[in-house]
């Protein structure tokens, strides 16, 4: 089965960190572009951090820049979004993708399209 899922979410302080995991399982995520989006009830869906596994090619929202980084653990074809610095507006669930190429990584995390694959999601509550 083709499939993303997200994991590492829950409950963390404000100033605290949480690392997110997405493993992929049915196909190899080499190759693809990984998105991870988040949303809060009655609100879009924001694209806030992708990068190409092909080129390291990375994108943040503005909103997370400087907070939010990538890894990647090929052998386990999983990808991690590390989260310092927590805010209560980042409390969200919180879900990763993947697609291949469709234009540029930025344009593909902004305008969320282009994304073949979507994990179900995790939820992640910032509050003291």
């Amino acid at each position: 089965q083709v499939q993303l899922v997200e994991s590492g979410g829950g409950l963390v302080r404000p100033g605290g960190s949480v690392r997110l995991s997405c493993t992929a399982s049915g196909f190899n995520l080499d190759g693809y572009v990984i998105g991870w989006f988040r949303q809060v009830p009655g609100k879009e869906r924001e694209g806030i951090s992708c990068m190409s596994t092909a080129d390291g090619t990375t994108y943040h929202a503005d909103s997370v820049k400087g907070r939010f980084t990538f890894s990647r653990d090929n052998a386990r074809n999983t990808v991690y979004l590390q989260m310092d610095n927590l805010k209560p507006e980042d409390t969200a669930d919180y879900y990763c993708a993947a697609g291949l190429y469709g234009s540029t990584v930025q344009a593909m995390c902004v305008l969320k399209v282009a994304w073949t694959y979507w994990g179900q999601g995790t939820q992640v509550t910032v509050s003291s």
